[in-house]
């Protein structure tokens, strides 16, 4: 499973580089305002600082919702660097475009799923990585890490090679659960990925090493 962490804080995105098991960032015009971050130049200045960071995998989100400004605003943005997957929304303009970046050799994540029924159509139009927010689902009281079961059993009767990617992972335990039933990518934030670290007894069987080769060594 891929992991992606879900920000646009540089020294985040650096922690996670440097721990060996970073594979791609997404980010949205949230994360970017709440980094400061705000102009369109600023923001694909921004894009190419994280490129310069990570291996590849930079989801760059556009902001129109009408056809030709999603593939107007989704060109410039891959044309930044050849590691940019241009984030597309789930909606019919979106989907057309979807289709277009396809034929382009250009990547797209559409984002802002929240059925099986999107997701399909998705995979149809040629994404190559379709985002289900989990977390917002579970937030209304439905089950998020459901609709990734059905969308993995969609796509694996029907050999789609679009790639799900959980997204609004909430802690450890979404990452794990989405890892137990074949999620093939994760974002989330740092803390959430950090967390898979923590086990007490990682900690006090570490300090009883510690703790006797101490001894052993007074």
């Amino acid at each position: 499973m891929k992991f992606f962490i879900d920000t646009a804080n540089l020294a985040q995105i650096k922690e996670a580089q440097d721990l060996g098991i970073l594979d791609g960032v997404t980010t949205n015009p949230s994360l970017m305002a709440k980094e400061g971050i705000t102009g369109n130049e600023n923001i694909l200045n921004h894009y190419k600082a994280i490129c310069d960071i990570v291996d590849d995998n930079v989801s760059a989100e556009v902001i129109a919702t009408d056809y030709e400004n999603i593939v107007k605003e989704g060109e410039a943005l891959a044309a930044l660097n050849p590691k940019i997957v241009v984030k597309v929304p789930m909606i019919k303009d979106g989907l057309k475009a979807i289709k277009y970046f396809r034929k382009k050799g250009i990547r797209t994540n559409c984002t802002l799923v929240f059925s099986s029924g999107q997701a399909l159509l998705a995979a149809k139009a040629g994404a190559n990585y379709v985002s289900p927010f989990l977390g917002r689902l579970d937030d209304i009281s439905t089950e998020g890490l459901q609709l990734i079961e059905d969308i993995r059993l969609i796509f694996d009767n029907y050999g789609f090679e679009t790639e799900i990617l959980a997204a609004s992972i909430r802690g450890p335990l979404h990452i794990v659960n989405c890892a137990k039933i074949g999620a093939d990518v994760i974002t989330a934030p740092l803390a959430a990925i950090t967390a898979l670290l923590k086990h007490p007894l990682t900690d006090s069987g570490l300090a009883t090493f510690l703790a006797d080769h101490a001894k052993a060594n007074q």
